[in-house]
């Protein structure tokens, strides 16, 4: 008996369309994982570090000492500005007026 083309090959066509579907995706999550982007998604989950996280973790601690830094310098700066402003305020009060 010949099959009835449109009743019978659509649900063969659906289960061809699904199984190359599951062979490119899991291709693809095959290739990720192998790519360097897999690699250091694994080292994390592991928890294992390369010599890059070392070199990245000592520059993020020199630029938290730089900011500290700065900060402290910068709280410096706005110390004097008030002090200056504190100065400049009394001397107005103690100028003497002309009338």
């Amino acid at each position: 008996m010949p099959p009835n083309f449109p009743g019978e090959m659509i649900p063969i066509m659906g289960m061809v369309t699904g199984i190359v579907s599951m062979v490119v995706i899991g291709f693809v999550i095959i290739r990720v994982a192998q790519s360097q982007l897999g690699q250091a998604i694994a080292r994390r989950i592991s928890g294992r570090s390369g010599a890059g996280d070392q070199e990245l973790r000592e520059e993020v601690m020199e630029l938290r000492e730089l900011v500290n830094h700065l900060e402290q310098r910068l709280s410096e700066g706005e110390e004097r500005m008030d002090f200056a402003e504190r100065l400049l305020a009394r001397g107005k009060d103690q100028a003497p007026t002309h009338g």
